[in-house]
């Protein structure tokens, strides 16, 4: 059975397919998977469309609240500013990330929001899961377009 982080690489690998930046995400409530997205920022022409809220709009819809308690999100890439902020607006409980993003990533770099005094809740949070995976995908999707 895949791992929950093998599931947000094939969303990875999806958006790849669609000329997205090859990042995927899904959020698991009791061990079932209750939403999972790719980045769509340019099929969607939405800047705010990064997977981790693409996949936390899905499931608020799926739950029927914008409170993700219980809830636990993998996705392929340390999560940005903006993303970091929804995950904890969400209330989500846990946060898996693979790959680190020494640019853009907020969590253990850049402004490291969960550490910010401002930071209402902050989900227990597990980098490296599958990093090398999400790292080999982004390096060659970035790769082919420097070519």
């Amino acid at each position: 059975m895949p791992s929950y982080m093998d599931l947000a690489l094939d969303e990875a690998r999806k958006a790849q397919g669609a000329g997205e930046v090859p990042v995927g995400c899904v959020i698991v409530q009791d061990g079932a998977v209750i939403a999972a997205a790719g980045n769509r920022t340019m099929s969607d022409r939405d800047p705010t469309a990064h997977a981790e809220i693409v996949a936390i709009r899905a499931a608020a819809r799926t739950l029927g609240s914008e409170r993700l308690t219980g809830c636990d999100l993998y996705v392929t890439l340390e999560p940005c500013a903006m993303c970091a902020a929804a995950i904890s607006f969400a209330r989500i409980r846990r946060l898996y990330y693979g790959a680190a993003d020494p640019k853009g990533g907020a969590v253990e770099h850049g402004p490291r929001f969960y550490q910010l005094p401002t930071c209402h809740h902050r989900p227990e949070t597990y980098g490296g899961i599958g990093a090398s995976a999400a790292g080999e995908l982004l390096r060659g999707f970035f790769e082919a377009r420097r070519d």
